[in-house]
C-alpha cells in the first residue's frame, strides 16, 4: 500500500522548532508566571489533518474560577517531579540492515527525521542488543562456541551494519546519544537448554563468564568511540520466546546482579554505568522491584527498573498504576520505558491511528507516574516489518521500502515527535491534571524555562477546552483523535 506520507521530511518542521535550551539549574527552578506569555500550538490530527504542524498561537490572560461545565487542564508550575532523561528508539540489526539498503539521500533524510531537532524530532536516547535478538537476520554471539574465558570475544559482526548506523545517528544527534544495551540470551552453551531460543536458564557455573561478557561488550563498543550509558540485565526475563530468550526469577536476577554482574562491572571500572533490572512488562514489575530493591547488596548496583507495555497481550488495560507504586516505594530508583511496538505487521495498516494513540497514551501515563525516559523498539523496519529471523514482524514509526527506496512515515512517528521534539533532557515534569477523562495530558518545563504541555484527544468529537496555568488561562480546541503540544 502506498502511504500518503512518503515524505522528504525537512519541509515539515520549518515553522515548529523551539529555541535550543539554555543552561540552567533545574533542581531549583525560578518561579514561573504565565502572565502575558504566548502559547504556540502544534497539532497532529487523524485523516487529512496536520502532521506536527504549527496550528496557531494564543496569549494567556487572567481567568476566573473554572466552570463546572467546561473541560479544563490545570498546570501547576510550582509542583515539579522527575528530571527527564530522553526519548529514542532501538538501533537493532534489522534497523541497520534496512538502513544500509536505502539510497544515500534517503539515509540522510531518515537520520534527520529522528535525530535532528530542527528538521526532525530530536531523539536523544538509543537502545541496542548485546549480540542477536529476534530482529536480527540470524542468531549469533561474539565468541566461539564453548569459549567461557571469552578469549575469542569480537564484535566484528556489528561493524558491518549496526555500528556504522549508531555512529551516524550519534553524529546526527549533535555528537551525543545516550546509548544502553540489553541481552536477549547468553550463548547456547551457557544455558540449561543448550539453545539461545526457547527460554532456558543461565547455568550457575557460567554466571561469572556471562557477567564478564557485558563488560567485554562495553569495552569493545567504547573502543569504537561509542560510550555505553548503561545496561539492562535481561530482556523480558519471564518470557519463553521462540526467539532469543532467557528466564530469571526475581530471586535469580537479584543474585546474579549482586554476586556476579555488579561486582564485575565495578572491578572493570564501570561502577558509573547504569544497571537497569527487569526490562519486562508492567504487570509483574512490583514483585521484581520488591525482591531486588529490598536487598541492599543487590539494590546498590541498580540505577532503576525498565519496563515494556506488552502486558495487554492477555487482554485488559495497561497497568500504569503499578509504576506509581514502584516509584512510591523506591523514590531513589528510576523508571525507564525500554521497549514497545505495535505487533502483527500489516502494510495495509501503515496509517493506523490507534497504533499512534497507543504510543501517546502510554507516554503520557508513564511520564505522569514518574518515568524518566521512553525508548521505542526498532527505529526502522522494511516493507515486511522485518527482517526478523523467526517471523515476528512488527511496525516501526518509519518503514523503508527496500524495493523502491521510499520512506513510509506512520502516524506513530508524529505522535512520538510531539514529546521528543519539545521535551528535552533535563526538563522537569510539572503537575498537570484534566477535568474530564476525554483528554490526557502531561507537562514538562525545559531548562530554558519554556513549558511543553502535551494534550491528547482520544474521542470521536472535537473538544473545546481551557488551559489554566495558575490564575492565567487560554481557550483552545483540539480535533477528534488528535495530539497537541503547547509551548509557552
Amino acid at each position: 500500500m502506498k502511504s500518503a506520507y512518503l515524505l522528504l521530511l525537512p519541509a515539515l518542521f520549518i515553522q515548529c522548532s523551539p529555541q535550543a535550551p539554555d543552561e540552567e539549574d533545574t533542581t531549583n527552578p525560578p518561579a514561573y508566571s504565565a502572565h502575558g506569555k504566548e502559547v504556540t500550538i502544534y497539532t497532529t490530527a487523524e485523516g487529512d489533518g496536520p502532521r506536527l504542524g504549527l496550528t496557531g498561537t494564543k496569549t494567556f490572560a487572567p481567568a476566573a474560577q473554572p466552570l463546572e461545565s467546561e473541560v479544563s487542564i490545570f498546570v501547576n508550575p510550582q509542583q515539579t517531579f522527575q528530571t527527564f532523561l530522553g526519548i529514542g528508539g532501538a538501533i537493532t540489526d534489522a534497523a541497520a540492515e534496512v538502513f544500509a539498503k536505502l539510497p544515500a539521500e534517503k539515509q540522510e533524510v531518515l537520520l534527520k527525521a529522528y535525530y535532528d531537532r530542527e528538521e526532525g524530532i530530536g531523539y536523544t536516547l538509543a537502545r541496542t542488543p548485546i549480540h542477536s535478538c529476534d530482529f536480527s537476520s540470524a542468531s549469533f554471539t561474539y565468541i566461539e562456541d564453548g569459549d567461557a574465558e571469552l578469549k575469542t570475544f569480537d564484535i566484528e559482526h556489528d561493524r558491518q551494519f549496526r555500528i556504522p548506523l549508531i555512529k551516524r545517528a550519534t553524529q546526527a544527534a549533535g555528537g551525543e546519544l545516550l546509548l544502553y544495551a540489553s541481552p536477549w540470551s547468553p550463548p547456547a552453551f551457557m544455558k540449561d537448554n543448550g539453545n539461545m531460543l526457547q527460554g532456558g536458564k543461565l547455568l550457575p557455573e557460567y554466571s561469572d563468564s556471562w557477567a564478564n561478557y557485558y563488560v567485554r561488550f562495553i569495552q569493545a563498543y567504547q573502543a569504537e568511540g561509542m560510550p555505553i550509558w548503561g545496561i539492562t540485565i535481561q530482556n523480558e526475563p519471564m518470557a519463553v520466546q521462540r526467539w532469543e530468550s532467557c528466564i530469571y526469577t526475581a530471586a535469580e536476577e537479584r543474585d546474579f546482579l549482586k554476586d556476579h554482574l555488579g561486582p564485575a562491572m565495578e572491578q572493570a571500572g564501570f561502577g558509573d554505568k547504569k544497571i537497569v533490572v527487569w526490562d519486562h512488562n508492567r504487570d509483574l514489575i512490583n514483585n521484581r522491584a520488591n525482591t531486588i530493591f529490598d536487598d541492599p547488596d543487590a539494590s546498590k548496583y541498580a540505577w532503576g527498573i525498565g519496563f515494556h507495555w506488552y502486558e495487554t497481550w492477555a487482554g485488559g488495560e495497561p497497568m500504569f498504576d503499578n509504576l506509581a507504586k514502584v516509584k512510591e516505594a523506591y523514590p531513589d530508583k528510576q523508571l525507564l520505558f525500554t521497549e514497545g511496538c505495535n505487533e502483527r505487521f500489516d502494510a495495509d495498516k501503515y496509517q493506523s491511528w490507534p497504533n499512534a494513540e497507543r504510543y501517546a497514551r502510554s507516554m503520557i501515563n508513564d511520564f505522569n507516574r514518574g518515568t524518566v525516559g521512553w525508548t521505542d523498539w526498532n527505529i526502522l523496519l522494511d516493507e515486511n516489518g522485518g527482517p526478523n529471523h523467526v517471523g515476528n514482524f512488527c511496525f516501526a514509526p518509519i518503514h523503508g521500502d527496500t524495493r523502491t527506496g521510499e520512506l513510509v512515515y506512520t502516524p506513530t512517528y508524529f505522535y512520538i515527535g510531539h514529546f521528543s521534539k519539545f521535551i528535552r533532557p533535563g526538563a522537569l515534569r510539572v503537575s498537570t491534571a484534566a477535568s474530564r477523562s476525554h483528554l490526557l495530558s502531561t507537562t514538562f518545563r525545559n531548562e530554558d524555562g519554556k513549558m511543553a504541555t502535551v494534550v491528547m484527544n482520544q474521542s470521536d468529537q472535537d473538544i473545546a477546552y481551557r488551559l489554566y496555568v495558575e490564575s492565567e488561562a487560554i481557550e483552545l480546541s483540539i480535533p477528534a483523535h488528535a495530539l497537541q503540544t503547547l509551548v509557552y
